[in-house]
């Protein structure tokens, strides 16, 4: 015969499972903390056999709990965020994570229940706030090892108020007169900042035609000189107060310079002269120009190299001129003194040296003599 005893087993909740000559089984429902002890199994022989087991009933740490947060907190303030979990056995442990890193300065406090079986534990995290926490969720994860690798986590999502953060963005890096522009004014804050107000160098906008503001927008029609200046975006809320300044320098349109042809520093000219002389007083000359091809069309300005070949035909027209006229006069002095040689060549005496130079006059185009 087997006997299977603790204290005592009458209890609904136990219940043999299976009994024959060689095992007896029980099996427990709803294992409470008061289930956990010592169990002995019996086996009445000559003499009697017993065997002992060791029930350990783990304690399950229940949901943990986040307090310490009050919405909303402001930028700057000190946070401190506790984390508490009770019945669990042996104690649970509790650790802190904040954008998924874990956190591991924390303050850890482990406490007895009344059952004097099980345990609260706790855990606090202090830290500053900022602006960049606002909108993150701070999780405290309870592991057992009764939770079979899935912890409790208990969540807390952070409300942070912070002053406007401001900043002006054009919408093109190289302004120009005669074209528009957008300044934007981004702005983030919380709570939202009011609709923002735009100023020029510490005063109003000077010309609210061009000058239109649409939300956070400023639009400057058509820019131009007068333009030029500081202008100041300015954002408000419940916390605070803050602004941006942008400097304004209006650019020049560039000129857009057509295609040109490079002209030579020396530009020169062909020149065809052809002279006609005669014995006419009057030499004329006829004179063409081709002008260089590389000059351009249209030009205002003088031809120096068709006014310098003029000039140059004018002087050796002039030189040949003289030179032709010097050998005509040259020419006819030379005819005289050789017909006036002629007549006295044969005369004996100066009389009639006289008379043949006379006669020889009749035939003196005849004997005329040239030197050319």
């Amino acid at each position: 015969n087997f006997s299977l005893r603790q204290s005592s087993l009458r209890d609904n909740r136990i219940e043999l499972v299976r009994a024959s000559w060689h095992e007896l089984s029980i099996s427990v429902s709803d294992v409470s903390l008061s289930d956990e002890g010592q169990y002995t199994c019996s086996l009445f022989t000559m003499p009697v056999k017993t065997s002992k087991a060791y029930l350990t009933v783990l304690g399950v740490p229940e949901k943990p709990q986040i307090s310490g947060f009050s919405s909303p907190v402001m930028e700057g303030d000190l946070m401190q965020l506790t984390c508490k979990t009770s019945g669990s056995k042996p104690a649970a442990d509790i650790r802190w994570f904040k954008n998924d890193k874990e956190i591991k300065d924390v303050k850890y406090l482990k406490e007895e229940d009344a059952n004097r079986k099980t345990f609260t534990v706790s855990s606090t995290l202090d830290f500053r706030v900022d602006r960049s926490d606002d909108g993150v969720a701070v999780i405290c994860r309870v592991d057992h090892e009764s939770l079979n690798a899935t912890p409790q986590v208990a969540m807390q999502v952070l409300e942070i108020h912070y002053t406007p953060s401001v900043k002006i963005i054009p919408s093109t890096p190289f302004p120009q007169e005669g074209q528009p522009l957008i300044l934007t004014c981004e702005s983030k804050g919380k709570p939202l900042p009011e609709p923002v107000l735009w100023t020029k160098d510490g005063g109003e906008l000077p010309d609210p035609d061009r000058m239109v503001v649409s939300g956070r927008e400023l639009n400057i029609l058509f820019l131009n000189k007068t333009d030029n200046g500081t202008y100041r975006c300015e954002a408000t809320n419940t916390i605070g107060q803050s602004s941006a300044e942008y400097v304004l320098i209006v650019h020049d349109v560039p000129n857009t310079l057509l295609p040109t042809t490079i002209i030579p520093s020396l530009t020169t000219a062909t020149v065809t002269t052809t002279v006609a002389i005669t014995t006419s007083p009057t030499t004329s000359a006829t004179t063409s120009s081709i002008r260089d091809p590389n000059a351009l069309a249209g030009q205002n300005g003088p031809d120096h190299a068709l006014i310098g070949g003029i000039v140059a035909v004018v002087v050796f027209v002039t030189l040949c001129s003289i030179f032709l006229l010097g050998r005509y006069l040259a020419r006819h002095k030379g005819t005289y003194l050789t017909n006036e040689a002629k007549g006295a060549e044969d005369a004996p005496d100066a009389d009639t040296a006289i008379i043949n130079a006379e006669g020889s006059q009749v035939n003196a185009e005849e004997k005329k003599e040239y030197f050319i």
